[in-house]
């Protein structure tokens, strides 16, 4: 039993007319992995058994879709090409790979009919479109250790993947639960779910060996998905035929003692400035005043109690404030010392020096570091003959300067601009 192509024109008018069934693939949404193939006309054959489709039934295949004939469980024969099959039972396996290949023929040999006579047959078909918007969540924080911060912390991510079937028939025969008609991607999820985390957690521990912030993992959805396909792939495409296609990451969030120590080491970040340092001394004085004047018990007993605790920590205070200012006066000596060291420089570059844009002073022609030659001083014209001029003529050849607006005067008397002149075609001399 196989299936052959048909005729367009015997599936578009002489067959209208016959009994044969017409079969094409139950409703398919974007969730649907495999379902059944249903009679969307059936003909005068009331003697048909159920489950069989009659010798000489046409089979429509659309595209993304890959179809197959199986006969008592066992596939007899596919196709991975859209168009219209009719079915034929003294006829061999067509085997029309498509899209495939060569690669399905090994599956096939693998679960095809055993050559038992059969008692059931069936038309199914497999989704070949991206199966999309699966959904994951981690259910325990993983672990993930930051160079940046130095420190083991934790994190929960959540989002969407999708899968593509690379082999449908190695799909069929591994995935799909023996006599289902129809299946949606989610009734299948749970253990392959399973998987899917085992991997994520595998792939983000290696992002962070590979040194990725943990603060940059949300925005590397496109990288994780290519740890999850060396992780997953080579396994689900040998024992299942199928393959990790995108991962999108919705959210990525912190468990409450790694966010405690991000937000402490980002405030040791900015404390490190001692201008942010002092604004933070002045701000705790004044909201200490601001209390104080608030008191309940009256501003004068706030700045009583004020004064005594100005008394208890003020050397603290004094001493942290003085510490900043005096840091913040060692940068701006530095930032003057560097400005004073240029100028200093500058004014000890000999008489005649020109710097070169690589930043080197020289005195010669050329640049002693890159070998850049010197900018033509102000007021100096470069002649044709290569000669460097200050007057009205060249020393070299007498040639005229060029006027300042770049104009020239042939010698048929057309004054020009170009290279050449307008009036004869001669060249700029």
């Amino acid at each position: 039993m196989g299936i052959i192509k048909a005729v367009a024109s015997a599936v578009s008018g002489a067959l209208a007319d016959q009994w044969l069934e017409v079969i094409e693939a139950d409703n398919m949404g974007d969730q649907t992995v495999f379902t059944r193939g249903v009679a969307v006309r059936k003909g005068s054959n009331t003697k048909g058994t159920e489950n069989t489709v009659s010798n000489g039934s046409v089979i429509h295949v659309y595209p993304n879709q890959f179809m197959m004939l199986v006969d008592g469980g066992k596939v007899v024969d596919y196709t991975a090409e859209e168009g219209y099959y009719t079915v034929n039972n003294s006829s061999l396996p067509s085997l029309f790979n498509g899209q495939f290949g060569d690669t399905l023929k090994e599956s096939f040999n693998r679960i095809k009919y055993g050559g038992v006579t059969p008692t059931s047959q069936k038309v199914y078909y497999v989704n070949l479109q991206e199966i999309k918007g699966i959904k994951f969540g981690t259910r325990n924080p993983i672990n993930y250790f930051d160079t940046f911060y130095n420190s083991e912390l934790f994190l929960r991510a959540h989002g969407t993947y999708s899968i593509k079937i690379t082999d449908p028939l190695l799909f069929y025969a591994e995935v799909i639960p023996k006599n289902e008609n129809k299946v949606e991607i989610d009734e299948i999820n749970e253990q392959y779910l399973d998987e899917f985390l085992e991997a994520l957690q595998s792939s983000i521990n290696q992002m962070s060996a590979d040194g990725t912030r943990i603060s940059f993992v949300s925005s590397k959805a496109r990288e994780l998905g290519k740890y999850m396909a060396d992780t997953l792939d080579d396994e689900w495409k040998k024992m299942r035929g199928m393959e990790i296609q995108s991962v999108g990451l919705a959210s990525v969030s912190y468990d409450e003692e790694s966010q405690k120590l991000i937000n402490m080491r980002n405030q040791g970040a900015m404390l490190s400035d001692p201008t942010v340092r002092e604004g933070y001394v002045q701000g705790a004085v004044a909201r200490g005043m601001e209390a104080a004047g608030s008191n309940a018990n009256g501003a004068m007993a706030g700045f009583m109690g004020m004064g005594m605790g100005m008394n208890a920590g003020g050397g603290f205070m004094g001493a942290a404030s003085a510490s900043n200012m005096q840091q913040m006066q060692m940068q701006r000596s530095a930032a003057q010392t560097g400005g004073a060291a240029a100028g200093a420089q500058a004014a000890a570059a000999p008489a005649g020096s020109w710097t070169c844009s690589c930043g080197k002073v020289n005195t010669g022609k050329f640049c002693s570091e890159c070998g850049k030659p010197a900018p033509a001083p102000a007021g100096t014209w470069t002649c044709s003959c290569g000669t460097v001029n200050t007057g009205k003529f060249c020393s070299e050849c007498g040639k005229p300067a060029p006027s300042p607006s770049g104009e020239w005067t042939c010698s048929c008397g057309a004054v020009n601009t170009g290279k050449f002149c307008s009036e004869c075609g001669k060249p700029r001399q």
